[in-house]
């Protein structure tokens, strides 16, 4: 490949960003472990990795103070960067078009893109002019963009990302993804760090689950992030519902 090591890296470490995919449970840390041992040179690859992949891989690093440590993957690190990896598969398209790190394209700019073409099939089809006919897209941008499609790596990507179930166009109406929550009913409250609330109410749709305002004994579950209202606490622990965190519930789709 025509690319080096670092700027490979730093494309990976740039989609797992927080504001892009935010697969919070992979730091570059583990991002370098994983190029080094070969498991990962590519966005796509991220979507290969299973337990037999991670599990028991080790370095050995030299920290700050001077003294030599170890990082392992043990078998809870491992369920949580797979949970986080699966996790990513919802990240809206315009997340995922800004993660995929394109130049000059950043959040804005991907949104204004995902607007005007509501599938990356669409975004790939557009020429100069429709691109620069889009609201504050001028030449530097449209040649950016033309130019990361026309590359054939770029196509084997965008592929291998749709069939690993990534969002890839504009869900306007809840697109049913599971019926893993059928019959059962959520009341989303607090702050949670993979999602904001309303991605995860639109999740709970996708997966057939029901959004409810208010916890009655007919709730299934609280899902509770940070900062959770105490009222809403102490309702549901009297009424003996269920509180699950964001890890909990993400543990349920992947079920």
């Amino acid at each position: 490949s025509s690319i080096c090591p670092p700027q490979i890296k730093g494309k990976l470490e740039h989609f797992i960003s927080r504001k892009a995919m935010n697969i919070d449970s992979l730091g570059e840390g583990k991002i370098e472990m994983l190029y080094d041992n070969g498991l990962i040179h590519s966005i796509a690859d991220l979507y290969d990795l299973n337990q037999n992949h991670l599990l028991g891989l080790e370095k050995e690093f030299e920290s700050e103070d001077g003294k030599v440590r170890k990082m392992s993957f043990r078998e809870k690190t491992t369920n949580n960067i797979l949970t986080s990896i699966e996790a990513s598969k919802a990240i809206p398209y315009p997340r995922l078009l800004f993660a995929l790190g394109i130049r000059f394209v950043g959040e804005t700019v991907a949104k204004k893109l995902t607007e005007a073409f509501p599938s990356v099939d669409l975004l790939m089809k557009a020429d100069k002019e429709a691109l620069i006919a889009v609201d504050e897209i001028g030449d530097r941008i449209a040649e950016s963009v033309l130019s990361f499609f026309a590359d054939p790596e770029s196509h084997k990507l965008i592929e291998r990302l749709k069939n690993h179930g990534l969002q890839l166009e504009i869900i306007n109406s809840v697109t049913q993804l599971s019926n893993v929550l059928e019959g059962k009913s959520f009341v989303v409250s607090g702050v949670f760090s993979q999602f904001s609330r309303d991605e995860i109410k639109e999740i709970i749709e996708q997966h057939g689950g029901k959004n409810v305002g208010s916890i009655s004994s007919k709730t299934s579950y609280v899902l509770a992030g940070d900062n959770m209202g105490p009222a809403k606490l102490e309702k549901a622990t009297k009424l003996g519902v269920p509180i699950i965190s964001e890890t909990d519930f993400l543990q349920m789709l992947s079920t």
